[in-house]
């Protein structure tokens, strides 16, 4: 007898009206944007987590999913959303830091496509099984090292960074398209800070906002 997949609805602590309730928060704590909050509302944090985690899906923390890596809380990925969507509609969208593939799963609801890159084989397999739980088909993962980003599919309309770096990786820049916009995780110091880095047609303008907390943006693949 083969297992049944993981019903994306949920039930008690994992049901619509707990999702309902988590964007609610959000909406208290300042997501403006009311498109990312419908899609918060949809898509089913708890379809990526670990089974014994899942009753935590819609509190507004982190959770670990293995590999010293984790999802990061529901504040966190709308905002992000927000400051890629900026009011716009999204073609192609680059993210770095699969993960679990919750990010992506929101992002592909404002975008037309998603090209998402993790240097961790195993959780580029775990990513791909969970989307396809959640039913998001407009992805595309990538096993690979995320400095490099696909140049073969940009420009992209926004790039968005799951994993802190002290700067940008110049290839990334190279790839967001005039008027896209790149949001990431910037460290000094012991201090992180979301960056958004909007292209322009002669060059560059960075601003920063809120202050957040994210794993390390590492080279290579593992």
């Amino acid at each position: 007898m083969t297992a049944s997949a993981p019903n994306p609805s949920g039930i008690g602590m994992t049901s619509q009206r707990t999702r309902m309730r988590m964007v609610e928060r959000l909406r208290q704590q300042g997501i403006r944007d009311e498109i990312v909050l419908s899609v918060i509302g949809e898509v089913p944090r708890h379809l990526f987590v670990d089974e014994a985690l899942a009753h935590r899906a819609y509190e507004d923390i982190s959770l670990p999913i293995g590999f010293g890596q984790t999802i990061s809380n529901p504040h966190t990925v709308a905002r992000m959303t927000e400051l890629a969507r900026a009011g716009r509609d999204l073609n192609a969208v680059l993210e770095i830091g699969t993960g679990c593939g919750y990010q992506c799963a929101v992002l592909a609801r404002v975008a037309k496509v998603v090209h998402s890159v993790e240097r961790l084989v195993q959780l580029t397999a775990r990513a791909r099984k969970n989307l396809r739980n959640a039913r998001v088909l407009n992805v595309r993962l990538r096993h690979g090292d995320g400095h490099a980003g696909v140049p073969t599919e940009a420009p992209f309309d926004a790039i968005v960074m799951t994993a802190a770096a002290t700067h940008v990786p110049k290839a990334l820049l190279e790839q967001l398209a005039v008027g896209g916009r790149m949001i990431f995780p910037k460290v000094k110091g012991e201090v992180q800070h979301l960056w958004v880095i909007e292209r322009t047609a002669q060059s560059y303008t960075e601003k920063r906002m809120d202050a957040v907390k994210f794993v390390p943006l590492l080279p290579g693949t593992g």
